[in-house]
């Protein structure tokens, strides 16, 4: 064998050593995610798969295989590939169905959700409670939970609130990117024009929502409305689908003295994909949503944080975040490259939430004791636009 003949053979050599060890490496990184994911559900606060049923097939189940959906960002096969323990499906309707048809299009969605899960019970649980999460989990189905993604979808009305939750409505996210009666949204930061947050209604919605055991959810909403919830509700909030504000100063994403008051009310920030909330412009790779997740960590405990995707309701996402078949990929990059430890990444991936919960829970078991259903209306002008209405009193 001449000398050049065997340089190849030693490259050749080389190179086939190194990738076998490369996939070595890789696999047992592989199994330590699964591993880690097999002990806790893994949970998403907020995917807009549902609204994509309304527009893509006008919710019509029939003409959907939910098992490989590749017009979304997720399907059952790749929840399963994510190792997904429980997901919060988001029930969506435009703010210009505000003061109109609303409630008939949120309960639509509250209705879809149920049809799918049902249609495919050999992957959905509807869920409705911690114990339920992990109950689901335990039985290697996605816990599907409700949440309700803009205050607008009530109407102004404690009674429909109340109905929503009999439904499996599990969180209110207080507005969408439009004020309502009683809130303020985030787009009023862009202008400094946020003024009360909360009206004296919009605290009771609160109040309700915590006799209830339903999760006050603070993404989209503006800072005051942030703050006068922190202030008002006696159970720990939720940020379904926001980030760091220090890392990417949107108004949609959570200040340094919010997420102060957050740790003291024991909540919880949830950190969005979405390009433009994470690196604040349309590109953004799987490390730009890990410094989101780390400045949280550091600034106020790893006790604080989790993760709400947003997956459908963004139509660009993170590189290496493409869907929900990445979680997996995201708590190995934490382990490995951001140095997390195992028990860290429980809590990040699902033990925080269902501390937050079971809390939400308990403040409602204490509440029944001494309060009873709110019975506080809004009337006339406090409505806002009556043109559809025949009761205004």
């Amino acid at each position: 064998m001449t000398g050049e003949a065997v340089d190849h053979w030693y490259v050749l050599l080389l190179f086939v050593s190194v990738a076998s060890l490369t996939a070595v490496k890789s696999a047992s990184v592989e199994t330590r995610q699964d591993d880690l994911l097999a002990t806790v559900p893994l949970t998403d606060g907020h995917n807009d798969w549902p609204d994509k049923m309304f527009d893509l097939a006008r919710y019509q189940l029939d003409q959907l295989d939910l098992y490989s959906w590749s017009e979304t960002q997720t399907d059952i096969n790749r929840l399963r590939q994510g190792q997904v323990g429980a997901q919060f499906w988001a029930v969506y309707t435009s703010c210009s169905t505000q003061y109109s048809d609303a409630v008939r299009a949120c309960l639509d969605q509250v209705d879809v959700i149920h049809r799918f899960v049902a249609k495919y019970p050999e992957a959905f649980r509807l869920v409705t409670t911690a114990d339920g999460i992990v109950s689901a989990f335990n039985a290697s189905l996605v816990g599907s939970l409700i949440g309700i993604e803009g205050g607008h979808c009530i109407d102004s009305s404690l009674a429909t609130l109340r109905m929503f939750y009999d439904l499996g409505v599990r969180y209110l996210t207080l507005t969408h990117n439009c004020d309502t009666p009683w809130a303020e949204n985030n787009k009023r930061d862009d202008t400094n024009s946020s003024f009360i947050g909360l009206t004296d209604f919009g605290k009771d919605v609160v109040r309700e929502m915590n006799r209830l055991g339903m999760l006050v959810d603070l993404s989209h909403v503006s800072k005051a409305t942030m703050v006068a919830a922190l202030q008002t509700s006696q159970a720990p909030v939720i940020f379904s689908h926001s980030s760091a504000y220090e890392l990417c100063p949107k108004s949609r994403n959570v200040q340094n003295d919010v997420l102060n008051m957050t740790k003291a009310n024991g909540g919880i920030v949830m950190v969005n994909f979405y390009p433009p909330f994470v690196s604040c412009n349309d590109l953004a790779t799987m490390s730009d949503v890990a410094d989101h997740i780390d400045y949280i960590k550091n600034y106020i405990g790893v006790d604080y944080v989790g993760i709400g995707g947003d997956f459908n309701g963004i139509e660009i996402t993170p590189v290496g975040l493409e869907d929900s078949s990445k979680y997996p990929d995201l708590i190995g990059y934490l382990r490995t490259d951001r140095g997390w430890s195992d028990a860290d990444l429980r809590k990040l991936a699902g033990e925080n939430f269902l501390r937050v919960f079971r809390a939400v829970e308990q403040v409602s078991r204490d509440l029944a004791a001494t309060m009873t259903p709110l019975e506080t209306r809004l009337t006339g002008q406090e409505l806002g636009n009556t043109t559809c209405r025949s009761i205004t009193d």
